[in-house]
């Protein structure tokens, strides 16, 4: 049952400043907000979920079906850290709040979660409706500048007034991670909670596309096209999908569900080779045995069209990185076809990508994700250092550390009540 028909609760005199309006710390605000707490949301930009909402433009994808050991294994190597968070509040849970809010939900093919209608929008006005029912009060174009002193009860802002102070019982740091910095996730909290002495992993870019030299003609021909249908293969992980070729390099789902190792590899060794299989759903024996059928007067791009069902950008790929000479050797061609090496150089700048990696330690917060050094500051969503690929899984950690923090900020006002 929605909690709009509900009567809320009388408030306490403790106020709760959430410093960031994306899904954790909305999320936080919630969770605080329906105790009985007066929660006040700061944030940067005009009005809030700026990010929420721009996911969403393409149909948004709230979470995944996955069963929980897989879903849980999307997280790398900071599943143990996300399993407590998941184990509060997993898909099923989110997918029932979501129902909560008068939004329905549906798998699609891949089995990736979304909202009936695709589009974040009336989830973020029905859920806005239901906070500020709750006593939430927003305010909108106020930049966080720290704290006032050593008291991490009194919160500087840059607002449309000037400077000013806020003071606050407890406060959920929700100021997001580095990428796509002009809705919101500036990245500009490092230095100040470095300056608290809190041990930060530097921010990287996660889901990211990746810098390739291609030759002027390649570039000019194909920038922009689809690459369907292939399996990229990187030391031993394989993902099968599409991709698109940029003017810079190479980007998409495909490259996102493995841009974590490719850029650790470039980080330690200067570039990465990605391997691409362009017709994964074709032996090398066939492919070399249909091949090496006589070529006859077929021009070599009629040939590899006719026999391998190989034409446009996939053509143009082999004709970028195959030598010349190897087009007459079947073998060579088609073991090109099924292992196309493309090398990487640079990952893109972190402001291009979906997410970012890196960001406070999970060392430097207790099991309710407050600073252990800053007492009664919590810290959610991708101010965290933890990553995953899309598919929904970004948003179920956000969404599930923000009820975490919340319920550890409730713990921590009633073990320090006046």
């Amino acid at each position: 049952m929605s909690t709009d028909t509900q009567t809320a609760p009388k408030l306490s005199p403790k106020t709760v400043a959430i410093i960031g309006g994306g899904p954790a710390g909305l999320m936080a605000a919630e969770v605080i907000s329906q105790a009985g707490i007066k929660v006040n949301v700061y944030d940067l930009m005009p009005s809030v979920g700026r990010k929420f909402l721009m996911a969403g433009k393409g149909g948004l994808n709230i979470t995944h079906s996955d069963p929980y050991d897989l879903f849980l294994s999307r997280y790398g190597s900071r599943s143990g850290n996300i399993k407590p968070m998941l184990d509060r509040f997993n898909a099923d849970a989110l997918r029932t709040w979501v129902h909560q809010l008068g939004i329905d939900t549906f798998i699609g093919s891949s089995g990736r979660i979304f909202p009936a209608e695709m589009k974040a929008a009336p989830l973020l006005r029905a859920w806005l409706h239901r906070l500020r029912q709750s006593g939430v009060t927003f305010h909108v174009r106020h930049q966080w500048l720290g704290w006032s002193g050593t008291n991490t009860q009194i919160l500087r802002f840059m607002s449309p007034q000037g400077d000013k102070e806020v003071n606050a019982d407890i406060c959920v740091l929700a100021l997001g991670g580095g990428s796509w910095p002009q809705l919101g996730s500036t990245g500009a909290w490092v230095s100040l909670l470095v300056q608290r002495g809190v041990q930060i992993v530097p921010l990287a870019p996660a889901n990211c596309g990746f810098d390739v030299a291609w030759s002027e003609y390649f570039r000019g021909r194909f920038a922009g096209q689809p690459l369907k249908s292939v399996k990229a293969t990187f030391n031993e992980l394989q993902r099968q999908g599409d991709c698109v070729v940029t003017a810079t390099g190479i980007e998409g789902s495909l490259i996102y569900a493995l841009s974590a190792p490719l850029r650790e590899e470039i980080a330690a060794k200067g570039s990465a080779t990605l391997t691409l299989d362009l017709m994964p759903d074709k032996s090398l024996t066939f492919l070399i045995e249909r091949f090496s059928q006589p070529r006859g007067k077929q021009s070599m791009a009629n040939h590899l069209r006719k026999r391998l069902g190989i034409e446009g950008i996939k053509a143009g790929l082999l004709r970028e990185i195959v030598p010349a000479t190897d087009f007459n050797d079947p073998i060579k061609l088609c073991s090109a076809t099924k292992a196309l090496p493309i090398k990487l150089a640079a990952t893109r700048p972190l402001a291009e990508a979906i997410s970012s990696a890196g960001g406070i330690s999970f060392d430097a917060v207790d099991e309710h994700l407050m600073l252990c050094n800053l007492p009664g500051v919590f810290c959610v969503g991708e101010m965290l250092d933890w990553e995953a690929p899309t598919g929904g899984y970004l948003l179920s950690a956000c969404f599930a550390s923000g009820r975490m923090a919340g319920e550890g900020a409730l713990k921590w006002l009633a073990l320090n009540k006046p």
